[in-house]
């Protein structure tokens, strides 16, 4: 019988070689964070937080149950000579995080033993043990993270947990009133044998009184899984069952202090259930370390400042290729940086009170002017210049708004986008020179328009009617390509209206 189990091991690894060979390496991590569908809805305010940066994490997808199917070979540690035997088993697990798990079970074992020629001497017969287990296992995936690769093709896991167990026993020897002259094990008929059990349960047989027997028992473990498509995978497991208080009747013989314990290896398929369209793979197929690689490598939800490069005199030059680093402030200067002096008199622009001098009446002085009297309506103009003030041209500091989500096929503000716009209106109030944007997407469809013209009119009435945000301040832009569910934010020095027609009033909402 022991080369049976030699065969299954040996078997199951031949299966792992073989899918490990056929699978290659892949850049697909499991799922899109943006894809709010794989969210729960009493998640979405912590991911409407994360997508806004208000919140740091992600919030944990839906992910699917896993159904075990397994087979294989049962034997008893005990006093007497233990033989392999079959075992069968169903669960169903499912993830608590990328690498806790819970799985229950129901477990069937039938194993059998005989006495070597020691045993038989002390007087221990052959036996025939049928055990039923209801157990619930705690799961570690071991290789879930990791910090050099994507998903793992295999899961590697360590399994601890309980079951209560109900073993039924028979003994070879007289009378033999059972097939193959065996008969049924009943405990309370041994003493002492009721020692490590809850109870017994059963019936009579014609010739023989039978029970089964209820023990408590602890389950530890290890096994592991290779993964054949997104729903499939196939493992190799071993797990031992230790009754609780030391219940030694398993194999039908009391011997000093030994306890008996079950070991059970199985060969497993298992089949995620769920919809893809809704739930990820089970969360130990996932590296948890995909968003923080994915987003250094291809960032896409990290707010990245603007590149500065320095520029001491602010002149717009940048330091490295201004010729002359110390202009003073407001100087016009040209493309290296230095001074502008448009007249070449040797006194720059911001100096010379006379920009446009005559070679004819160079040299000139320290202030530009040259030797040549100046024409009457020469010095008007230039005294008019002198004491006209232009207007400084308005400017628009206000930096990076938030942009608002909204559930999708809704215009409805939640309580994170009225956190996210009164923030907002609390930046628009302290930029008073700026006007802000309200831009609306979706422009596939006349309903994808109504929509987001609903949305920008939930945002500006918002702004408006709760923050105290002036009308006039409020550019109103609907139906642009962008995401469907989002609408952003964005400072302006830009006037525009702040109300428009709905374009498409009969699909309007409610």
């Amino acid at each position: 019988m022991a080369s049976k189990k030699y065969i299954l091991i040996l078997a199951m690894a031949l299966l792992v070689q073989t899918v490990a060979m056929a699978q290659t390496q892949s850049t697909d991590w499991g799922w899109d964070w943006k894809d709010t569908s794989k969210i729960a809805v009493s998640h979405m305010p912590q991911h409407n937080e994360f997508l806004n940066n208000q919140y740091i994490y992600p919030a944990k997808p839906r992910n699917m149950w896993e159904l075990g199917l397994g087979v294989g070979l049962v034997k008893i540690q005990g006093d007497v000579k233990g033989k392999y035997g079959f075992g069968a088993t169903v669960s169903l697990r499912k993830a608590i995080n990328n690498a806790w798990s819970i799985r229950t079970s129901l477990t069937g074992l039938w194993p059998t033993g005989e006495p070597n020629a020691y045993g038989a001497a002390i007087g221990q017969t052959a036996y025939k043990n049928r055990t039923y287990q209801l157990g619930i296992d705690a799961i570690y995936s071991l290789n879930a993270a990791s910090h050099y690769r994507g998903n793992p093709k295999t899961n590697l896991y360590l399994i601890g947990g309980y079951s209560l167990n109900a073993a039924l026993v028979q003994y070879k020897g007289a009378p033999g009133a059972q097939p193959g002259g065996y008969n049924y094990f009943y405990g309370l008929g041994w003493p002492n044998s009721q020692a490590g059990t809850i109870t017994t349960f059963g019936g009579n047989t014609i010739n023989n009184r039978h029970a089964y027997t209820l023990f408590h028992g602890l389950d530890a473990g290890l096994g592991i899984a290779i993964k054949a498509s997104k729903r499939v995978n196939v493992g190799l497991e071993h797990k031992f069952t230790f009754p609780v208080y030391g219940y030694d009747f398993l194999d039908g013989w009391r011997g000093g202090n030994s306890n008996d314990f079950y070991g059970f290896t199985s060969f497993r398929v298992n089949i995620n259930l769920g919809n893809a369209a809704k739930r990820v793979e089970p969360l130990w197929w996932l590296n948890p370390n995909n968003y923080v690689y994915s987003e250094l490598n291809v960032p896409r939800h990290m707010k990245l400042p603007k590149v500065v490069l320095p520029d001491g005199d602010g002149d717009g030059v940048t330091d490295q290729f201004d010729l002359e680093p110390n202009t003073p402030k407001g100087a016009p200067v040209d493309s290296h940086g230095v001074a502008k002096d448009t007249d070449g008199d040797g006194v720059p622009d911001f100096k010379d009170k006379e920009i446009l001098t005559s070679l004819k009446c160079f040299p000139v002085n320290a202030d530009g002017v040259g030797t040549c009297p100046e024409p009457a309506c020469c010095k008007e103009l230039r005294d008019l210049l002198a004491n006209s003030k232009q207007e400084p041209t308005p400017v628009c500091t206000i930096g990076s708004l938030p942009s608002v989500q909204f559930a999708k096929n809704s215009a409805k503000l939640t309580k994170a986008a009225e956190s996210v716009l009164a923030s907002a209106a609390a930046t628009i109030k302290a930029n008073p020179n700026c006007n802000v944007k309200v831009i609306g997407y979706g422009a596939s469809s006349k309903a994808a328009q109504q929509m987001s013209w609903e949305r920008v009119n939930a945002v500006i009435k918002y702004l408006t009617e709760k923050q105290g945000i002036s009308e006039g301040r409020l550019l109103f832009q609907y139906g642009q390509d962008g995401d469907a569910n989002t609408v952003d934010l964005q400072g302006t020095t830009e006037t525009g209206p702040n109300t428009v027609p709905a374009p498409h009033p009969n699909l309007r909402k409610g």
